[in-house]
């Protein structure tokens, strides 16, 4: 007896109890104490016997177990007291607060989703047991990118009411440096051709912050595959990496990386077959197949072959198909027979298509860019048209979806679609500040998504220093429900050219118009248009480019009289668009041709022609680094005859470069032709006898010439230029859809065509020498510099930074604008 009490002592021991036993006897009474959160009927049910049950050592030791397991309690001893059991536990802490601190690799979000699949939660109680497992794990992370000195504690401070805080504390240190990567066993292909297509790196040059010669555990696996890939792509069918060793230096600051392979011999493909069921497209899918008998194995060929059939049979709904291929290999001739097996699985239907995130736009608006039907079959190409037209709305940020199988049902899936609205309204504003015009300001509000119901509603009233407008827009663009679009705008501005770096004018314009836009297909569209614009040209400040057009319309009995112009325009355009998102795109591209004419019954009779194109080349997977091209070209002029003379084009059409829009680094219509005042020479006449006298001019060669600091515009355009996007170094990836910049070279000229220099030959040579020829397109201007675009509530916000890199004599250059409302 005495021997199995020592026993039953030592087992409470190793416990961490304590317990007063003897033989078997009838509990009387059970007693819990020290409980303080937990309730007593709680921790009664983990306790596996109840008053009036007979209790022995064993059964006790039992009962200490189950409370252990429940987690609740730190520590547990047990009394007897006569018939009566009394335990007397110690809780677990309750976790008040968890906090970070050093965890610059590791987001304090990752941290808290890490501790909440552990239970470790603010509220729940603590156990250590984890905490330790969890500060390894850790540590084994920073192993894995190789900071092999770093080191995460777990921090415990007591609060009153048995409460903790929770603190992790980092020291991540620094990744340890590749001092040199090695190859073992390659004899066909040197170190260097092997290396440069891997990301690790080492013994890089000073200036090549990009270089990856830090070591990661992920980069190296990723690097391995890229090695191997090399090999297959190039007929190695049995190329293998044996072993791979890394090494560190004593000091754990550097490591060593050695890679065995074995590089094998080059196999030919001696025989495609495909085996399987190719649901009825079995010529289809022979002649995409690109894998052909008699030409080295290509492993990234053989990829491509499996993802090109699976995509077909995903066009026809077939969602999940099987595509493998099996190859046979014969060691004795290197030879290698590939059989794909196609198994296309069950065609799949569409239940229903739904949307999340859409918490201002209507069902109705997103469902009628969708390409894939309800109740038809899923196809993978017709959902992804969905998304890129989802994509190209202006107010979405972001569009993704998934296929969800419908419980039960092999052959039913429902797509859902989350999207991320963006503000779709916009106050649109700029300012700027430059030699000429001083400080500028516009503004206007602008409503993409009016109601939810993906209208475009535009009111703007616009202030700058040489202009003053206001105009109302409306557009459907579903007017009709296959997609033709109506919209329809009235305008008002007042145009101080004077103010604009223009020759001095002021032009009062009102007018309306309508249009009407026609889907071609996906990407490409049609839109006609009539206009009505009546033109009010005051304080006309005459020149030698626009004479003749004065000479034409001016009443030569009131010279000073307002000119007034009534025209009536008809304008067509095609416009195709397949850029990946609204705002902000990174790929695709946006080409518009549009043509513009008057009536013939207008004052002034004229055409305009505008290309605008833009293209967009990722230069990364995901997108986030791309390069811009752009160029936009334009050609007007003047048709008829008025009074015997041709028509030309009216010089407040003409076109315009400098600014925000065109060419950044250079003041707003600041480049183009210039105004050109020729004046004649006279001498007096010999006085009458009222003291007056009548003179005369001298010739032609006589006459002297000066050239003006303002433009006066031209009828011929080009502008382009190529951008570096990128994404804002040390931004939250939260931001990365709303936030970017570029680095930019702008390049352009306006010039006039009907401008002829010959015509000013009988000038004397000293005055001649004062004009430049106007109808020269190579006196183009170029900047370079860095901008900033912001998606803000208020609209897109873009500040740029430009430095004039040509310029000719007489251009203002600005250094710095802001602009707010408009994006590219």
């Amino acid at each position: 007896m005495m021997i199995r009490k020592i026993a039953f002592a030592v087992l409470l021991g190793t416990l961490g109890t304590s317990v007063q036993a003897s033989s078997d006897f009838q509990v009387e009474d059970i007693q819990i104490k020290g409980l303080q959160r937990v309730a007593l009927g709680a921790a009664l049910t983990h306790i596996p016997f109840n008053v009036g049950d007979s209790l022995n050592e064993f059964r006790i030791s039992q009962s200490i177990k189950a409370l252990y397991k429940s987690g609740h309690f730190n520590d547990i001893r047990v009394f007897r007291d006569g018939d009566r059991v009394i335990y007397r536990v110690k809780e677990r802490e309750t976790i008040s607060e968890i906090t970070f601190e050093g965890n610059d690799d590791l987001k304090d979000e990752q941290l808290t989703q890490s501790l909440d699949d552990s239970n470790i939660r603010v509220g729940e109680t603590l156990d250590r047991t984890v905490i330790s497992g969890i500060e390894m794990g850790l540590e084994d992370f920073y192993h894995s990118v190789g900071k092999y000195n770093a080191n995460v504690e777990a921090e415990v401070t007591h609060l009153p009411r048995n409460r903790v805080n929770l603190k992790f504390v980092f020291e991540e240190g620094d990744a340890a440096a590749i001092e040199q990567i090695n190859l073992v066993g390659n004899e066909i292909f040197s170190d260097e051709e092997v290396l440069e297509r891997i990301e690790l790196t080492y013994d890089s040059p000073w200036w090549d912050f990009m270089a990856q010669d830090r070591y990661q555990k992920q980069t190296l696996q990723g690097d391995m595959e890229t090695i191997e890939s090399f090999y297959l792509d190039r007929g190695y069918l049995r190329f293998k990496v044996d072993s791979t060793q890394v090494s560190m230096t004593p000091d754990k600051e550097a490591v060593y990386i050695a890679l065995n392979i074995t590089e094998g011999e080059q196999y030919t493909v001696s025989e495609v077959d495909f085996v399987g069921d190719m649901a009825g497209f079995e010529s289809t899918i022979r002649a995409i197949n690109p894998l052909k008998a008699d030409k080295l194995y290509n492993g990234a060929e053989v990829t491509y072959t499996e993802e090109t059939i699976s995509r077909f049979l995903g066009r026809f709904g077939y969602a999940y198909p099987k595509v493998t291929t099996i190859p046979e290999i014969n060691d004795e001739d290197k030879t290698v027979k590939l059989s794909i097996s196609v198994d296309p699985g069950k065609r799949i239907y569409v239940n229903r298509v739904n949307f999340k995130g859409n918490h201002v736009t209507a069902d109705r608006v997103l469902r009628r860019e969708m390409r894939q039907m309800e109740g038809a079959w899923l196809s993978n190409s017709l959902v992804e048209a969905s998304k890129a037209r989802l994509s190209r709305l202006p107010y979405l940020e972001t569009v993704e979806f998934e296929t969800n199988q419908l419980p039960g049902e092999e052959d039913l899936v429902d797509v859902d679609f989350e999207v991320k609205e963006q503000p779709s309204g916009s106050f649109t504003a700029g300012v700027g500040y430059g030699s000429q015009t001083k400080l500028s300001l516009n503004a206007g509000v602008q409503q993409n998504n009016f109601l939810g119901t993906g209208n475009r509603l535009a009111f703007n009233i616009n202030t700058v220093s040489y202009s003053r407008a206001v105009s109302v827009s409306y557009t459907d663009p579903y007017f009709t429900v296959d997609g033709v679009s109506l919209g329809g705008s009235i305008y008002y501005n007042e145009f101080d050219a004077g103010s604009a770096n223009l020759v001095e004018y002021e032009n009062k314009t009102y007018g309306l118009g309508l249009n009407l836009g026609f889907p071609i297909n996906e990407y490409v569209r049609v839109n006609f248009g009539l206009g009505y614009k009546n033109n009010g040209i005051t304080r006309l400040q005459t020149y030698e480019q626009i004479q003749k057009f004065y000479d034409l319309y001016s009443d030569p009995d009131d010279p000073d009289a307002k000119l007034e112009f009534e025209t009536f325009d008809l304008s067509m355009g095609i416009s195709r668009v397949t850029l990946n998102r609204g705002t902000f795109p990174t790929a695709g591209s946006q080409q518009s041709l549009s043509a513009k004419v008057t009536s013939p019954n207008s004052d002034v009779n004229y055409f305009k022609i505008n290309l605008d194109t833009k293209w967009y080349f990722p230069l990364t997977r995901d997108q986030k680094w791309s390069v811009l091209t752009r160029f936009e070209a334009g050609y007007a002029n003047g048709y008829d005859s008025i009074n015997g003379n041709d028509q030309i084009l009216p010089f407040w059409e003409n076109f315009r470069a400098g600014g925000s829009d065109t060419l950044r680094g250079f003041e707003t219509n600041i480049v183009g032709p210039r105004a050109i005042f020729r004046q004649p020479t006279t001498i007096g006449g010999t006085p009458d006898p009222v003291g007056d006298s009548s003179g005369c001019c001298l010739g032609p060669d006589h006459d002297y010439i000066d050239i003006s600091q303002r433009s006066v515009g031209g009828n011929a355009l080009a502008v382009g230029g190529v951008e570096l996007i990128f994404p804002l170094p040390f931004l939250d990836e939260g931001y990365s859809n709303s936030m970017r910049s570029s680095l930019f070279v702008d390049v352009g000229n306006v010039w006039d065509t009907e401008f002829d220099i010959d015509d000013y030959r009988d000038l004397a040579p000293i005055e001649f020498e004062k004009l430049d020829d106007y109808s020269d397109v190579g006196r183009y201007r170029s900047s370079a510099g860095l901008s900033i675009q912001w998606l803000s509530p208020m609209g897109p916000m873009i500040f740029s930074f430009a430095k004039a890199l040509k310029k000719e004599e007489g251009d203002d250059t600005s250094f710095f604008s802001f602009n707010i409302g408009k994006t590219f």
